[in-house]
Protein backbone atom coordinates (compact mmCIF):
# COMPACT_ATOMS: atom_id res chain seq x y z
CA UNK A 1 0.00 0.00 0.00
CA UNK A 2 1.97 3.03 -1.04
CA UNK A 3 1.28 6.17 1.67
CA UNK A 4 1.40 10.26 1.61
CA UNK A 5 1.84 12.00 4.82
CA UNK A 6 1.33 16.07 4.33
CA UNK A 7 1.86 18.25 7.42
CA UNK A 8 -1.24 20.68 6.38
CA UNK A 9 -1.12 22.47 9.86
CA UNK A 10 1.73 23.37 12.35
CA UNK A 11 3.71 26.03 13.78
CA UNK A 12 6.01 26.72 11.23
CA UNK A 13 5.90 26.67 7.55
CA UNK A 14 8.36 25.23 5.25
CA UNK A 15 6.13 25.87 1.41
CA UNK A 16 7.24 29.25 0.40
CA UNK A 17 3.78 30.49 -1.21
CA UNK A 18 0.34 31.06 0.93
CA UNK A 19 0.65 28.97 3.71
CA UNK A 20 0.47 30.22 7.34
CA UNK A 21 1.70 28.79 10.53
CA UNK A 22 0.04 28.18 13.68
CA UNK A 23 0.56 26.49 16.85
CA UNK A 24 -1.75 23.49 16.31
CA UNK A 25 -0.76 20.26 14.31
CA UNK A 26 -2.99 18.39 11.17
CA UNK A 27 -1.68 15.63 8.90
CA UNK A 28 -3.41 14.86 5.65
CA UNK A 29 -2.85 10.23 4.72
CA UNK A 30 -3.42 9.83 1.49
CA UNK A 31 -3.34 6.16 1.02
CA UNK A 32 -4.63 3.30 -2.11
CA UNK A 33 -7.79 2.86 -0.56
CA UNK A 34 -8.96 6.27 0.67
CA UNK A 35 -7.77 9.33 3.20
CA UNK A 36 -7.56 9.95 7.02
CA UNK A 37 -7.29 13.51 8.51
CA UNK A 38 -5.39 13.29 11.37
CA UNK A 39 -6.23 16.38 14.30
CA UNK A 40 -7.36 19.93 12.60
CA UNK A 41 -5.21 22.56 13.91
CA UNK A 42 -6.30 25.32 15.67
CA UNK A 43 -8.71 26.14 12.74
CA UNK A 44 -6.57 29.24 11.50
CA UNK A 45 -5.27 27.77 8.79
CA UNK A 46 -6.14 24.26 7.27
CA UNK A 47 -8.60 24.65 4.66
CA UNK A 48 -5.95 27.84 3.02
CA UNK A 49 -3.00 25.36 3.01
CA UNK A 50 -4.91 22.01 1.81
CA UNK A 51 -5.87 24.66 -0.96
CA UNK A 52 -2.37 25.31 -2.02
CA UNK A 53 -0.73 22.17 -1.34
CA UNK A 54 -3.29 20.59 -3.28
CA UNK A 55 -5.15 18.20 -0.71
CA UNK A 56 -8.65 18.02 -0.84
CA UNK A 57 -10.60 17.80 1.96
CA UNK A 58 -13.73 17.06 0.49
CA UNK A 59 -11.82 14.02 -0.46
CA UNK A 60 -11.55 12.35 3.55
CA UNK A 61 -13.32 9.36 4.63
CA UNK A 62 -12.28 9.79 8.28
CA UNK A 63 -10.90 11.70 11.22
CA UNK A 64 -9.10 11.03 13.86
CA UNK A 65 -8.79 13.51 16.75
CA UNK A 66 -5.17 12.69 19.07
CA UNK A 67 -6.70 14.38 21.65
CA UNK A 68 -8.99 17.02 23.00
CA UNK A 69 -6.76 20.03 22.98
CA UNK A 70 -8.11 23.57 20.79
CA UNK A 71 -4.63 23.33 19.20
CA UNK A 72 -5.92 19.56 17.51
CA UNK A 73 -9.48 19.98 17.01
CA UNK A 74 -10.41 23.67 16.57
CA UNK A 75 -10.50 23.28 12.75
CA UNK A 76 -13.08 20.50 12.82
CA UNK A 77 -16.02 22.83 12.13
CA UNK A 78 -14.39 24.40 8.69
CA UNK A 79 -13.21 20.81 7.56
CA UNK A 80 -16.81 19.43 7.94
CA UNK A 81 -18.21 21.79 6.24
CA UNK A 82 -16.32 20.38 3.04
CA UNK A 83 -16.77 16.61 3.72
CA UNK A 84 -20.02 16.32 4.92
CA UNK A 85 -21.32 13.47 6.81
CA UNK A 86 -18.03 11.59 8.22
CA UNK A 87 -16.67 9.47 10.86
CA UNK A 88 -14.90 11.28 13.53
CA UNK A 89 -12.81 8.90 15.82
CA UNK A 90 -11.29 9.53 19.49
CA UNK A 91 -11.44 8.51 23.22
CA UNK A 92 -14.19 9.42 25.02
CA UNK A 93 -12.33 11.95 26.98
CA UNK A 94 -11.98 14.27 24.02
CA UNK A 95 -15.22 16.81 25.08
CA UNK A 96 -13.76 17.54 29.13
CA UNK A 97 -13.43 20.96 30.08
CA UNK A 98 -9.61 21.50 30.56
CA UNK A 99 -7.36 24.38 31.49
CA UNK A 100 -3.55 24.73 32.12
CA UNK A 101 -1.97 26.87 34.38
CA UNK A 102 1.44 28.11 35.33
CA UNK A 103 0.42 29.29 39.02
CA UNK A 104 -0.57 32.72 37.65
CA UNK A 105 -2.55 33.10 34.33
CA UNK A 106 -5.07 29.72 33.45
CA UNK A 107 -6.11 29.86 30.40
CA UNK A 108 -9.31 27.06 28.91
CA UNK A 109 -7.28 24.74 26.66
CA UNK A 110 -10.22 22.26 25.89
CA UNK A 111 -12.64 21.54 22.52
CA UNK A 112 -13.65 25.20 21.46
CA UNK A 113 -16.99 23.47 19.86
CA UNK A 114 -19.95 21.40 21.54
CA UNK A 115 -20.39 18.06 20.60
CA UNK A 116 -23.81 18.68 19.26
CA UNK A 117 -22.57 21.61 16.91
CA UNK A 118 -20.35 19.54 15.37
CA UNK A 119 -22.54 16.62 14.97
CA UNK A 120 -24.69 18.87 13.23
CA UNK A 121 -21.97 19.91 10.41
CA UNK A 122 -21.87 15.71 9.99
CA UNK A 123 -19.23 14.66 12.40
CA UNK A 124 -20.60 10.87 13.56
CA UNK A 125 -18.46 10.39 16.42
CA UNK A 126 -17.00 6.98 17.29
CA UNK A 127 -15.47 7.10 20.56
CA UNK A 128 -12.88 4.27 21.55
CA UNK A 129 -10.43 3.34 24.23
CA UNK A 130 -8.87 0.33 22.31
CA UNK A 131 -7.09 0.09 19.09
CA UNK A 132 -8.85 0.21 15.82
CA UNK A 133 -8.56 0.00 12.04
CA UNK A 134 -10.42 3.22 10.76
CA UNK A 135 -9.42 2.68 7.19
CA UNK A 136 -7.27 -0.10 5.11
CA UNK A 137 -4.39 -0.72 7.62
CA UNK A 138 -4.30 2.97 9.02
CA UNK A 139 -5.17 2.46 13.20
CA UNK A 140 -5.46 4.36 15.87
CA UNK A 141 -3.47 3.39 19.02
CA UNK A 142 -6.27 3.59 21.42
CA UNK A 143 -5.49 4.31 25.40
CA UNK A 144 -1.71 4.06 26.02
CA UNK A 145 -0.47 2.24 28.93
CA UNK A 146 2.54 4.69 30.71
CA UNK A 147 5.07 1.96 32.00
CA UNK A 148 8.07 4.38 32.76
CA UNK A 149 8.71 6.69 35.25
CA UNK A 150 10.79 9.26 33.29
CA UNK A 151 8.20 10.18 30.88
CA UNK A 152 6.07 12.10 33.40
CA UNK A 153 2.20 14.50 32.48
CA UNK A 154 2.68 18.31 32.03
CA UNK A 155 1.60 19.80 36.02
CA UNK A 156 0.42 22.68 34.48
CA UNK A 157 -2.30 20.57 32.89
CA UNK A 158 -5.87 20.24 34.51
CA UNK A 159 -9.22 19.33 33.67
CA UNK A 160 -12.53 19.73 35.67
CA UNK A 161 -14.87 16.86 34.78
CA UNK A 162 -18.39 17.00 34.76
CA UNK A 163 -20.00 16.79 37.69
CA UNK A 164 -16.39 17.24 39.69
CA UNK A 165 -16.29 19.87 42.86
CA UNK A 166 -12.56 21.11 41.83
CA UNK A 167 -9.78 20.53 39.07
CA UNK A 168 -7.82 17.95 39.40
CA UNK A 169 -4.47 16.80 37.35
CA UNK A 170 -5.07 15.87 33.45
CA UNK A 171 -3.79 12.22 32.97
CA UNK A 172 -5.02 13.11 29.07
CA UNK A 173 -5.64 9.59 29.07
CA UNK A 174 -7.05 10.31 25.19
CA UNK A 175 -3.75 10.54 23.92
CA UNK A 176 -3.92 8.96 20.73
CA UNK A 177 -1.46 8.19 17.85
CA UNK A 178 -2.25 6.71 14.58
CA UNK A 179 -0.24 4.28 12.65
CA UNK A 180 -0.09 2.97 9.27
CA UNK A 181 1.14 -0.33 7.93
CA UNK A 182 2.85 0.79 4.91
CA UNK A 183 5.44 -0.95 2.22
CA UNK A 184 8.31 0.03 4.26
CA UNK A 185 6.99 -0.92 7.80
CA UNK A 186 5.13 1.09 10.26
CA UNK A 187 4.77 4.68 9.87
CA UNK A 188 3.97 6.13 13.61
CA UNK A 189 2.26 9.89 13.94
CA UNK A 190 1.76 11.85 17.02
CA UNK A 191 -0.82 14.69 17.92
CA UNK A 192 1.22 15.51 20.80
CA UNK A 193 2.82 12.61 22.61
CA UNK A 194 1.30 13.26 25.96
CA UNK A 195 1.36 9.66 26.63
CA UNK A 196 5.25 9.27 26.22
CA UNK A 197 7.39 8.70 22.65
CA UNK A 198 8.78 5.71 24.75
CA UNK A 199 5.36 4.15 25.83
CA UNK A 200 3.62 4.94 22.56
CA UNK A 201 6.43 3.18 20.52
CA UNK A 202 6.12 0.03 23.04
CA UNK A 203 2.24 -0.05 22.59
CA UNK A 204 2.24 -0.11 18.69
CA UNK A 205 5.08 -2.81 18.86
CA UNK A 206 3.29 -5.18 20.80
CA UNK A 207 0.04 -3.88 19.33
CA UNK A 208 1.16 -5.24 15.69
CA UNK A 209 3.92 -7.95 17.00
CA UNK A 210 6.95 -5.48 15.39
CA UNK A 211 10.39 -4.86 16.43
CA UNK A 212 11.08 -1.91 14.40
CA UNK A 213 8.99 1.65 13.39
CA UNK A 214 10.35 3.09 9.94
CA UNK A 215 9.04 6.31 10.24
CA UNK A 216 7.74 9.12 13.28
CA UNK A 217 5.94 12.47 12.86
CA UNK A 218 4.57 15.01 14.59
CA UNK A 219 4.22 16.35 18.00
CA UNK A 220 6.59 14.88 20.24
CA UNK A 221 6.24 17.02 23.28
CA UNK A 222 9.97 16.85 23.97
CA UNK A 223 9.76 20.42 24.17
CA UNK A 224 9.17 20.06 27.93
CA UNK A 225 11.29 17.09 28.84
CA UNK A 226 14.16 16.68 31.57
CA UNK A 227 17.70 15.06 30.12
CA UNK A 228 17.33 11.72 30.99
CA UNK A 229 14.00 11.60 29.52
CA UNK A 230 15.01 12.97 26.23
CA UNK A 231 18.00 10.45 26.28
CA UNK A 232 16.31 7.50 26.52
CA UNK A 233 13.82 8.85 23.52
CA UNK A 234 17.25 9.00 21.67
CA UNK A 235 18.21 5.37 22.79
CA UNK A 236 15.05 3.70 21.69
CA UNK A 237 15.03 5.55 18.30
CA UNK A 238 17.85 3.49 17.85
CA UNK A 239 17.03 0.63 19.29
CA UNK A 240 13.61 0.65 17.15
CA UNK A 241 15.50 1.24 14.14
CA UNK A 242 13.60 4.73 13.09
CA UNK A 243 15.07 5.51 9.70
CA UNK A 244 12.91 8.74 9.56
CA UNK A 245 11.52 10.96 12.21
CA UNK A 246 10.05 14.80 11.33
CA UNK A 247 9.36 16.37 14.39
CA UNK A 248 6.36 19.01 14.70
CA UNK A 249 4.66 21.32 16.94
CA UNK A 250 5.43 20.59 21.06
CA UNK A 251 8.89 19.45 20.45
CA UNK A 252 10.00 23.17 20.40
CA UNK A 253 12.57 24.69 18.30
CA UNK A 254 15.49 23.74 21.21
CA UNK A 255 14.78 20.28 21.09
CA UNK A 256 14.38 19.68 17.57
CA UNK A 257 17.80 21.31 16.85
CA UNK A 258 19.06 18.78 19.53
CA UNK A 259 17.36 16.50 17.35
CA UNK A 260 18.61 17.52 14.12
CA UNK A 261 22.50 17.02 15.48
CA UNK A 262 21.98 14.03 16.49
CA UNK A 263 20.16 12.23 13.94
CA UNK A 264 21.36 13.99 10.75
CA UNK A 265 19.98 13.12 8.00
CA UNK A 266 17.29 10.53 9.37
CA UNK A 267 15.61 13.81 10.47
CA UNK A 268 13.69 16.14 8.97
CA UNK A 269 11.36 19.09 10.63
CA UNK A 270 7.51 18.64 10.51
CA UNK A 271 6.45 22.00 9.27
CA UNK A 272 3.46 22.64 6.99
CA UNK A 273 4.00 21.56 3.76
CA UNK A 274 6.41 18.57 4.61
CA UNK A 275 5.50 15.14 3.33
CA UNK A 276 6.60 11.78 3.68
CA UNK A 277 5.92 8.73 1.24
CA UNK A 278 5.86 5.34 2.52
Amino acid sequence: MSTKLTILCENSVGHPFGVVGEHGFACFIETDTGNVLFDTGQGMGICGNAAVLDKNLASIQAIAISHGHYDHTGGLPQVLKQTGPVPVYGHPDIFVSRTWSDGNATRYIGMRHRREYLESLGAQFHLIRNPVEISDRVHLTGEIAKNNDFEKPDPNMTLHPEGAMAICPDPIADDLSLVIDSEKGLILVLGCAHAGMINIFDHILEMFHRDRIYAVVGGTHLGFSQPAQFDETLKAIDRYGIERIGVSHCTGLEKAADLRARLGERFFFGCVGAQLEG
